[in-house]
């Protein structure tokens, strides 16, 4: 397997990653701010299929047939980072797809050394296939991580599946407990 195919694979491995975390949820669940900044579920999967279309798109003169309204000049900040009560769950997952299907096509179409053009980054706007391939991997990774959290946060699910041979069998709340009672020794000797 070559570079190009490695983090193909690795990319569409996270993004799969991210969308798992939807399964099962009610709409609620799904758009659920969990964090004090607003972080759901939902969001992450519209923010990493825009993020993608720019990236995989615009970078390399291939743009979407679609316009995304969060991202006009007049948006609200971070609109794309959540879903509006209008926005579909299958929207979402369907804008999801259509950004996967439209990067492949630019990884399958473009050599790893093709340069491309990011305009938000100013001086260092002169990219190539390869970097942008890194730069999704992680971005995406990231997401797929802040997911998971969110997701254990929800419902206490966690791992990539749910049969995930990374996940030890074990009592979650006395482990839980165990490291709470670790923190608070180790707190009071500073």
């Amino acid at each position: 397997m070559d570079d190009k195919e490695t983090l193909h694979r690795y990319l569409r491995t996270q993004r799969a990653s991210l969308l798992s975390k939807l399964d099962g949820l009610d709409e609620y669940q799904v758009r659920r701010p969990m964090t004090s900044t607003g972080t759901n579920l939902l969001g992450l999967v519209k923010h990493v299929a825009s993020v993608e279309l720019g990236y995989f798109g615009e970078v390399f003169a291939r743009p979407p047939d679609r316009e995304l309204p969060w991202f006009a000049d007049d948006a609200e900040v971070n609109a794309d980072m959540w879903a509006t009560p209008d926005e579909t769950r299958e929207e979402i997952v369907a804008l999801h797809t259509y950004s996967a299907a439209h990067s492949d096509a630019t990884i399958e179409a473009l050599p790893l050394d093709a340069v491309g053009d990011v305009p938000w980054w100013g001086d260092k706007s002169r990219v190539t296939l390869h970097q942008m391939l890194v730069h999704m991997c992680v971005e995406t990774a990231r997401h797929a991580g802040h997911a998971d959290i969110v997701r254990e946060l929800i419902d206490g699910a966690v791992g990539g599946r749910p049969d995930d041979p990374n996940i030890p069998s074990i009592d979650w709340p006395a482990y839980r407990e165990r490291l709470e009672s670790a923190a608070r020794q180790a707190g009071s000797i500073a």
